[in-house]
Parts: C-alpha cells; structure tokens; sequence
C-alpha cells in the first residue's frame, strides 16, 4: 500500500514528508491504521545527530497507537479490529529480562536503533525506492506502519487512541522513573529537573506516590507554570534556585529522590543534580543525550560518604504489557493527567513546526493526529 510518512535523509536536516511504499506484514508482524503520534524529544535527538544512525533513510516515530488492520502468520496476541498501543521497547516475554519483569531491557531492544523488522532483519518500509529504516521498530511518523507483535499492547476500545499514544515511551517513562526507579514513598521530597514529557510523567507518578513536595526545576516560566497542574507543588528556575528552596522546605535535609529528565542529558549536570540529593538519597537518571559523551562530574567523597546512590533508568523500568494498561486505566479513572499534556495537535506536514515549539519550550507535549 501506498501512504506517506516523515523521513529523515541525513542527520541536521528537517523533517520531509515522503509517499511510503508499504509491504504486507509477513509472520508475526502487524498491519496497523495510527490515530496519532506522540512527538517525542529523542526523535530530535536522531535528527540533531546526537543519537547516530547507521542507515538512511529513516523513519522517525516511537509513541503511537491505532487499530490493527491485518496480522501476518503466527500472530496470536492481536487480531483484525483490536487497539493497541505501541511500546517503543519491544518485550519477547521469554528472554532472562522479561521473565524476571525487566522487559525494558528485554533482548530484542538490541535492535532499536537498527531500524529493520525484527522477525528477519529486512525492511517493509520503502521510500523512492530504497529500504527505510523505522525508529524503535515501529515508524510512528506515519498514519500506517507494519511492526512486529512484541511491540503491541491491546488495550481496550474505550480509550481514546491519542491519549494512548502518548503511554508508549514518554509518559510511562517519567511515571516509573518515580514509582520504579526511584521508588518514591509517601511523605517524601522529590525534585523533577526538567518539565517536557518525560518529567511530566515523573511528576505525576511522585505525586500519584504521596510524595509530600514535588520540586519541579526547568528555566521555561511556561513549563514551571504547566508543572502545578501536574502535581508540583513547587517550582525553582535553576539547581543553584532550588537548592535553598529544597534547604528550607526540608528543614536541611534536601530531597530524596532527585530525577534528571532534562532534554539534553550531559555529565555536567549530575554533581549540581547530586548535591540536591539528602544523606541516603537517590538520583535517577532518566534523559538521553549524546551516546559518545563519557565526562561526568561527580564528587566521589559526597557519594561515599553521604550513602548517596545514582541509577539509571530505561522507560522507567517499566513493563509494556502491565504499565500501558495500568496508566491508562489511572487516566480512565480521572487519576492520571494527559489529555492535559498535549499542548498542540499537529498534522504530519506540520512536523517541524511541532519539534521548532519544542526546542524553543513552547509545548509539554506535541501530538500528530491522522483521525
């Protein structure tokens, strides 16, 4: 089949809205018609070339949701008519990390970057003629995709699809990076550095956890103003504002959990981010940035000395078959905020206008709708 889709040809140059040549799914992938698309800040990240590829061109997307129009052979978690939404992480549930409830590092994320279908390695993805590579497996900067059944969750037909689309990387992500990750407890202080999706989601979960202060740190006022509605209950305009903010909230004991969800992760930020972290505190990294950077400033005696711990996390170490219908039920329930988190709608010709918004901190969250 023929439609269209948004095709990076090389990295620094914008968005092009190509005609994609769609090939049938073939065994154990899926046909699917997307309602929407969220727009994430780690398809900037390929764009700007801070996160390299190996093949172009290539198709960018990762937060979808839509109803499955055919299923290849061998499919038996899906059927013709379902909803699903994507998980951007694709979970086999057989490898030593999903039996053990770690499918956020499930094997089969090995080929995120690749681009290619899972089941052989080739491409159902085809733009002027050449293979297209399609971003964590799925391509969601399409209204029509063909993705393996791994990265399908079914939900149920009574959510909205473009609210679902946004639980398949960025909102799930922030959320576990509190409960999971950080494992935030009622009654405790804990600061969000950086208010996109991601934190938006982060927010939420602290609060959702019983947090008692929730410290949101972003140098946009329009972001710290989107925080409160979201569960902040406190906003600081940079690390060096927040600190005496933290100091006088706590009595001297600062927060203990500190989440980084900065757009543009770099390791000059995890000292300032760590003296924001109680004695026995928890900072969790949570952004993506350059993959060659390795430089990290960090006080190796106030690690020590202080019991401070600092972890990484990967889509919040969260499940995709128990995490994407969770906090979509929280947000039937009226418990969990994002109808909230879109700021602006775009259509697919409108791309880049979206990702410009983004980087001049003008949206919590971009939607591409196709229905």
């Amino acid at each position: 089949m023929k439609t269209q889709a948004a095709v990076l040809w090389e990295p620094g140059q914008p968005w092009q809205i190509e005609e994609l040549e769609l090939d049938p799914p073939k065994h154990g992938e899926v046909l699917l018609q997307l309602a929407a698309s969220g727009m994430c800040h780690s398809d900037e990240h390929v764009r700007d070339g801070s996160l390299p590829l190996e093949y172009y061109p290539f198709i960018g997307g990762h937060e979808g949701a839509g109803v499955v129009l055919e299923v290849g052979p061998g499919v038996t978690s899906v059927e013709k008519g379902d909803h699903v939404a994507l998980g951007f992480i694709p979970a086999c549930g057989r490898c030593r990390q999903c039996a053990t409830g770690q499918s956020s590092i499930c094997d089969l994320g090995a080929h995120l970057l690749e681009g290619w279908q899972i089941s052989d390695g080739t491409a159902r993805h085809h733009v002027r003629g050449k293979d297209a590579a399609i971003q964590c497996l799925i391509g969601t900067f399409s209204p029509y995709t063909v993705v393996n059944e791994a990265s399908c969750v079914k939900i149920t037909k009574d959510i909205p699809l473009d609210k679902a689309a946004l639980v398949g990387c960025g909102v799930t992500t922030g959320w576990g990076s509190s409960v999971y990750a950080a494992g935030v407890q009622a009654g405790e202080t804990v600061v969000v550095i950086g208010m996109g999706g991601v934190g938006c989601g982060a927010v939420q979960g602290a609060a959702l956890a019983g947090a008692r202060h929730v410290v949101v740190v972003d140098p946009s006022e329009f972001k710290r103003e989107q925080a409160k509605i979201f569960g902040a209950t406190h906003t600081a305009a940079s690390i060096d504002e927040a600190l005496p903010l933290l100091q006088d909230l706590t009595w001297g004991q600062l927060a203990d959990k500190v989440l980084i969800t900065v757009a543009n992760a770099s390791g000059r930020i995890i000292a300032p981010a760590m003296s924001l972290v109680a004695k026995g505190g928890t900072c969790v990294h949570v952004s993506v940035g350059d993959v060659t950077q390795n430089d990290v400033d960090l006080n190796l005696f106030d690690l020590t000395a202080m019991r401070k711990t600092l972890k990484g996390a990967w889509f919040g170490n969260a499940n995709i078959r128990f995490d994407i219908p969770h906090l979509l039920r929280l947000y039937m329930e009226g418990q969990l905020k994002l109808d909230e988190m879109i700021t602006r709608t775009y259509t697919l010709d409108q791309i880049n206008d979206g990702y410009e918004a983004m980087r001049k901190a003008e949206n919590v969250r971009g939607v591409i709708m196709y229905s």
